[in-house]
């Protein structure tokens, strides 16, 4: 349990005090919209795969206002989230069909919850999910377009869901047993640097067989390196969405101090590795990461061999991955990773 003090500095974090007008506006769909055009993901670099293909079909029809500004912000993410939750929906398929029960997803500060209840409509009774969001905004997307009865919205931040509350309200029962899988979207970095006890309050909730996803923007070591890659995400992706203005402006509001509260490589491994035996990190743009981890060999090899190939420009990726942090000597993860070939419909020439 994280101590009550721990729980009180989360509450003057800037995400619920100087972040919250930010995140209202934008949630509700009154400013940082995109004024370029909407991002759509390139099937190409996805490889026209018939899974992504099929959660990308899905999930377009569920969007919030907050999703064309979130895509538009992280160069590949949206061909990400594509790759990502074909694959969640899978492991999630596979722990349903191993265990005999309805599969649990939580995505923690993931806007209106649209890769939720994406999981959830895909799932339809197979999968329960949730999201958390301390924005009303959010909210209200997310019950404008719910997507599927199984898909369940708490609004409030993350540190609100303790072991009271599932024991107390109702509407989490099916989620006191844990969670298949948790995914953590850029939002440890809102509420400080602390991710030892962030992670510490969440990881408790994933069941054994479970893994943790974790989406995070770090900062580099070297602080030039870092800043190259914000030029470059800048100019050679958001200025295709946002006008100059738009991405200054960003800037200032958030940007910068959300700097502050980022951590490197090294310290996010340093706070998995108190609280998980394996952690992978699977995708890399520019200055963002994804991290799988988990205690179970059996999971995060289900997870991972289970992604195609990463889907984005080689130019905006610097790791060679997959990128094992975190292996357990005992019963080590495979040395010969391999992502899975794409499941893509053949055309056929004409005569």
């Amino acid at each position: 349990m994280v101590d009550s003090a721990i729980v009180e500095a989360w509450k003057k974090a800037p995400r619920v005090n100087l972040f919250a007008s930010f995140f209202e506006t934008t949630a509700s769909g009154l400013g940082g919209m995109p004024d370029l055009g909407k991002p759509v993901p390139d099937f190409d670099l996805l490889s026209h795969d018939l899974d992504c293909m099929t959660f990308w079909g899905t999930q377009q029809t569920l969007w919030g206002h907050f999703d064309a500004h979130y895509f538009a912000s992280i160069p590949y993410r949206l061909e990400e989230e594509c790759r990502l939750g074909s694959a969640i929906f899978s492991f999630a398929q596979k722990a349903w069909t191993r265990n005999g029960r309805i599969a649990t997803i939580y995505t923690l500060g993931a806007g209106a919850g649209t890769l939720a209840r994406t999981l959830a409509a895909l799932g339809d009774g197979l999968v329960k999910s949730i999201n958390c969001s301390p924005t009303n905004g959010n909210r209200v997307s997310f019950f404008a377009n719910q997507g599927s009865p199984h898909a369940s919205f708490y609004l409030g931040p993350f540190f609100e869901l303790d072991d009271l509350r599932y024991e107390t309200d109702k509407t989490l029962q099916p989620f006191r047993d844990g969670y298949d899988v948790l995914l953590e979207d850029t939002t440890f970095q809102m509420y400080g640097r602390d991710r030892e006890n962030q992670t510490g309050f969440i990881a408790p909730r994933i069941r054994e067989n479970g893994v943790l996803i974790q989406v995070q923007k770090l900062r580099h070591p070297d602080a030039g390196t870092y800043l190259k890659r914000e030029i470059q995400k800048d100019g050679a992706f958001k200025a295709k969405y946002f006008s100059a203005n738009q991405i200054i402006e960003k800037k200032r509001e958030v940007l910068d101090t959300m700097v502050d509260f980022q951590v490197d490589l090294e310290t996010s491994r340093s706070a998995l590795r108190s609280y998980f035996r394996y952690s992978v990190v699977t995708w890399n743009s520019g200055n963002f990461y994804t991290i799988v981890s988990s205690n179970s060999h059996q999971a995060i090899c289900d997870l991972i061999t289970t992604m195609i190939k990463p889907a984005i420009a080689p130019e905006f990726c610097y790791e060679l991955l997959p990128y094992v942090l975190l292996d357990d000597e005992h019963s080590p993860l495979p040395s010969d990773w391999t992502w899975r070939a794409p499941k893509s419909a053949a055309v056929k020439a004409g005569p």
